[in-house]
Formats: C-alpha cells, sequence, structure tokens
C-alpha cells in the first residue's frame, strides 16, 4: 500500500481508501460481511474510511461505527452530510442549523466523539459560503470534526470557498471528493487544476465508473452488475452515450491485457497516478471485491500505458457528460439562464 499526505493537513492516508456506500441496503451487505470487508481493509493497510449519512438513511455509519469498535485511533474515519434525511425541507443543506444537527447525528451513528474529515456533500446554492465554513469552523474548534473538505464541489465553488475562509478569517475547506475515472475526465481541466494550486487532498470517488472499469461489463456480456439493476438506462448499451463507454472499454481491456493488468488495476493505477489526487475510494459490496481492488494497492501505470489510456479517452473528457453531479444549475434549469 502507499501512503500520502491529505492536501495540507499531514495526515497521512492510502491510496486506496475504503469507501462504505455499500454498507447496508443500497449494497444489501449486512453487518457481518461490512465488519469483514473493514477487517481485510485494515490489515491490507487501508487507513481511512469514508461513508455519508445519507447512504442507506444512516445504516451505512451505523456498521461503520459497529466494524471500527475498539479500534477508532487507527483509522481516519470521514463522513458526509448536505443531501436530503428524509422529506422534511430543512433537514438537507449546509446551513449551520442543519449541519450542526447533522454532525450530531452521525457521531452517534458512529459511536464517536468526533470524525477525522467532514465533507460537505454537495454545494448547496441557498446558503452562502460564510455561513457554511463559519459553521464547520465552529465545529472543528468545538473538537467535534479535525477537517473539513467539499465533495463534488465545481472548480469555481472552490475557488469561491477559499476566499470566503481567507476573507471572515474562517477555517477552510481541506479536502475536495470528486467524481473522477479514465471515462470521466472532465475534473482534468478545471477541478484538479484549482485542487493543486490551493493544497488540498482529492480523495477520487467512482474510479471504477460504477463497474464500467471492474472488468464484468464487455462486449457481448449481459450486465448483471448491482448498480445496473437500479440505474438500468446508464448500462443500456442501446443509448450511444453508453455504446461510446463500451467501445472505449474493450479497447481499454486490451491495453490492460497487453501490459498484463487487469481492468480494475488499469483503473485505479489511472487515477492515482494523477499528482493531484491523494487516493481513490473502492466500495467494494464484497468480501472478494474487495481482493480484487486491493490488488491494485502498489499498482504504478508506466508512461507508454497511460499514453495509451490518453489515445483512447482524450485527457479532460467526460464520455457521460449528462451524468456529472457538478453541473452549474443554470445549465439544468432554464429559468436560470433567462430574464
Amino acid at each position: 500500500m502507499q501512503y500520502r499526505t491529505l492536501g495540507r493537513t499531514g495526515v497521512e492516508v492510502s491510496s486506496l481508501a475504503l469507501g462504505a456506500m455499500n454498507f447496508g441496503t443500497i449494497g444489501r451487505t449486512t453487518q457481518d460481511e461490512a465488519t469483514a470487508i473493514v477487517d481485510a481493509a485494515l490489515e491490507a493497510g487501508i487507513n481511512l474510511i469514508d461513508t455519508a449519512d445519507v447512504y442507506s438513511g444512516g445504516e451505512s455509519e451505523e456498521m461503520v461505527g459497529r466494524a471500527i469498535a475498539g479500534r477508532r485511533d487507527d483509522i481516519v474515519l470521514a463522513t458526509k452530510a448536505g443531501l436530503p434525511m428524509g422529506e422534511e425541507r430543512n433537514h438537507r443543506g449546509s446551513s449551520r442549523r442543519r449541519l450542526a444537527a447533522a454532525l450530531d447525528h452521525s457521531l452517534r451513528r458512529l459511536g464517536v466523539d468526533h470524525v477525522d474529515l467532514y465533507q460537505i456533500h454537495r454545494w448547496d446554492p441557498r446558503t452562502s459560503d460564510e455561513e457554511t465554513l463559519s459553521a464547520l469552523t465552529d465545529l472543528q474548534r468545538a473538537g467535534k470534526i479535525r477537517y473539513f473538505g467539499s465533495s463534488t464541489f465545481p472548480a469555481h465553488r472552490i475557488v469561491q470557498a477559499q476566499w470566503a475562509a481567507r476573507e471572515h478569517h474562517l477555517s477552510r475547506y481541506a479536502t475536495e471528493q470528486p467524481s473522477y475515472s479514465i471515462l470521466q475526465r472532465g475534473i482534468e481541466s478545471h477541478v484538479l487544476p484549482v485542487a493543486e494550486e490551493y493544497g488540498l487532498g482529492v480523495l477520487a470517488w467512482s474510479p471504477l465508473a460504477s463497474g464500467w472499469l471492474s472488468g464484468a461489463i464487455r462486449e457481448g456480456r449481459e450486465i448483471t452488475t448491482n448498480r445496473s439493476t437500479f440505474m438500468p438506462r446508464r448500462f443500456d448499451t442501446t443509448v450511444p452515450v453508453n455504446r461510446t463507454r463500451l467501445d472505449a472499454v474493450e479497447q481499454l481491456a486490451k491495453v490492460a491485457d497487453d501490459a498484463g493488468l487487469t481492468m480494475i488495476q488499469l483503473a485505479l493505477g489511472f487515477v492515482t497516478a494523477h499528482p493531484a489526487v491523494t487516493g481513490a475510494l473502492i466500495g467494494p459490496r464484497t468480501l472478494d471485491h474487495l481482493h480484487t481492488q486491493l490488488a491494485a494497492a502498489d499498482t504504478v501505470l508506466p508512461a507508454d500505458v497511460l499514453d495509451a489510456i490518453d489515445a483512447i479517452v482524450a485527457p479532460g473528457l467526460d464520455l457521460a457528460p449528462h451524468e456529472k453531479n457538478d453541473t452549474p444549475p443554470a445549465l439544468l434549469d432554464p429559468a436560470l439562464r433567462r430574464r
């Protein structure tokens, strides 16, 4: 396992981090399975575990809490808040009111008195940067969080938040958690350069592109991944964008074969090769999934393999731009771009 410093925090984290989104209802993972995954991940050298309050309605945090009981000090523990937790209108967003309550609930579910990294799950256009950063700074000073970060923020919002922290003499976001994979490279054009400029740690989620780069999705093979069961249109190969992805996957599979690598090693090795990336979040649903992903822990891709990847999916290109989670609201809502 490789280790890298998380931005400018001085904290050393593994280049593969354990994402717990599949713990609970989403991944149909039991407590015993989740605990076995955590045990194996820690044994392999992973020291960062990432979850969120919204994952299976808090069930993921509860499972993580039980799995790490008695060894909290050896783990860099991260969670997130901001996405809707139920129908009540104020049980979402990044206001002071919401974050104070959400963190207390997360700490209770995790069974801990603090988290190492608290992340705003998505940018909240209803709440000012000063409001959010002030709340996070106070929670940090209260000892409930050590550092805080953003997740899937557009580059201009990352910059705005850095300036707001400076202007109002508040603590700043120390990390960003963006979606990044061979098939979704758009953040190379904006988010990653900004992260490097401000010294942010970067924890990349979906490095296997929701299973497209796991080796399970190939030409002529029935797609039976867990994700495809509840997001079928994203895997319908009659849809042009998915046909484009599948064509790229077939070319990438040849690159991996020629290099003596699995698709997972190619995919994770690519993400962790970028100098702005601290680590890649893997989200195994089973112990077997974890072991196949851990095989990439020490993968370092040579220049010719990286060049071959660039020739298939150009730097800065998103093959499925409609699936991005950091699209500016005005591109999605016509009313925001018309007087």
